[in-house]
């Protein structure tokens, strides 16, 4: 699927997404209550990338806990940008806050970040040299030694183990409000239209886009969140095998 069709996706869904997924909000809290530990030691001055910040729910989150850091979110979808300019202003956050309403490679030159956080992005490029490339937009972004921290579905839906934990997975969807025929259309998306790899090769892909070793340090169902930190040499190309 194009990165456009899936803009357009979410630029119809952004009015109603939170409510939507409000169900599913522990999963969200558990992955931001991690993400949290893994960037504590970070200066009080820090400066946070978000890529693909949708409504801005980790931008929130972090900001609240985090009160001298400042954040820039970059989201393609002006409507679910929107949205998170509304959160922003009613959580007293706006000052800290630059919104990109575009996607990252547009994104201006500027100083470098301390980390990023990149939120169920990458699993919608299909294509492995491309989906490197992305990530390897990101660590040109940050200072050497920042911190990524990523999460996308991941699962090697051929292995028996995964297929059982797309069962509980779609069961989980179904009990919490997600209408049938939505359920499916996950169904056929997992399988044409997201890139859910095995968890190893996700890993692999992150270090293609020049981070160290990424650590897996949150699993919940499919969603599987990882922090690696920036290679100290940027000296080969996302393209390349290795």
């Amino acid at each position: 699927m194009q990165k456009e069709a899936i803009t357009a996706i979410f630029d119809q869904q952004a009015a109603t997404y939170d409510q939507k997924w409000r169900e599913l909000a522990p999963i969200n809290n558990a992955l931001h209550l991690l993400t949290s530990a893994v960037l504590l030691n970070l200066p009080a001055s820090a400066s946070i990338l978000c890529v693909g910040a949708g409504t801005g729910t980790e931008i929130l989150y972090l900001a609240k806990k985090f009160p001298t850091w400042t954040f820039t979110a970059v989201e393609p979808s002006v409507p679910m940008l929107d949205v998170f300019r509304r959160r922003a202003e009613e959580a007293g956050i706006s000052a800290r806050c630059t919104l990109h309403a575009d996607y990252l490679d547009s994104l201006p030159p500027g100083g470098l970040f301390d980390a990023a956080t990149s939120f169920l992005v990458s699993q919608f490029i299909l294509d492995r040299t491309e989906r490197a490339n992305f990530f390897q937009t990101i660590a040109e972004r940050l200072r050497p030694g920042g911190i990524l921290v990523s999460a996308d579905l991941a699962g090697d839906l051929n292995a028996p183990d995964c297929r059982d934990l797309l069962k509980v997975w779609f069961t989980l969807m179904k009990g919490n409000g997600v209408a049938p025929e939505e359920v499916e259309k996950m169904r056929e998306a997992y399988t044409h239209h997201v890139a859910v790899l095995p968890p190893q090769t996700v890993r692999e892909i992150i270090m293609r886009g020049g981070f160290e070793l990424p650590v897996l340090f949150f699993q919940t169902g499919l969603i599987h969140a990882w922090y690696a930190k920036r290679a100290e040499k940027q000296d080969f190309e996302a393209g390349e095998s290795r």
